[in-house]
């Protein structure tokens, strides 16, 4: 399939050939993230009344979609009319408009311009997100790894002109690591989203992370459920 995005051919799958991804895990109250699931999908528990929250920092550095950054707000969720457990993306912060203008049209990803700010070291990853010119969040992770994860297929839900789409995708690559979630320094700001981090009981200490050096991935054609 062959979408048109801001006069470019953009043919699925995507591929990801080249990315640096940190994944933050908290554990927060599944009644909290409830409040920020769609209608039709149930937030996955991993413990009575518990859920995981996903913060995602990811720089695109080849992609069919170009070079880019977002930070994701994630929630684990499950299709109410039956379906694979699943990530649903509240907030998809990107710095380019290609891959936002893409991201909306094609699958339904909730991805806004904003302003990310990065700076690495050898040994941490630190981004700063500034939302409608407020802060919202400044988050540095812990950054290493010479472990490798293989493909790994996982299925990501949207709403795509209101409608539940899904959407099967890959991600794997080199250079991983796995973290406590020491080291981890979050901050949060005055913007909307912050506040609705706060309402998960963030900042806190995550309850793991993975970082990937060299991230390799695949996003296929969306699916009505």
């Amino acid at each position: 399939m062959t979408y048109d995005v801001l006069g470019t051919a953009v043919t699925l799958p995507v591929r990801v050939r080249d990315a640096s991804a940190a994944t933050v895990f908290y554990d927060v109250a599944a009644d909290a993230a409830r409040r920020l699931a769609p209608p039709g999908f149930a937030v996955t528990e991993t413990a009575p009344g518990r859920t995981q929250f996903v913060l995602a920092l990811i720089d695109y550095r080849d992609n069919d979609l170009g070079d880019y950054r977002e930070i994701g707000t994630i929630l684990f969720v499950r299709p109410e009319n039956g379906g694979p457990d699943g990530t649903f993306i509240t907030h998809l912060p990107v710095d380019r408009e290609f891959t936002c203008v893409a991201g909306n049209r094609i699958w339904g990803y909730p991805k806004t311009v904003e302003r990310i700010d990065v700076e690495q070291t050898p040994t941490t990853s630190r981004w700063t997100l500034t939302m409608d010119g407020v802060r919202a969040l400044d988050i540095a992770v812990p950054r290493g790894g010479d472990g490798e994860l293989p493909p790994t297929p996982m299925a990501s839900y949207t709403l795509r002109d209101g409608r539940p789409h899904a959407t099967s995708f890959t991600q794997g690559g080199t250079g991983v690591g796995f973290g406590d979630g020491s080291g981890v320094a979050l901050s949060l700001g005055d913007h909307p989203l912050a506040a609705e981090l706060a309402s998960l009981g963030l900042p806190k200490r995550p309850a793991s992370t993975m970082w990937i050096e060299n991230m390799r991935g695949s996003f296929e054609e969306p699916r009505p459920l």
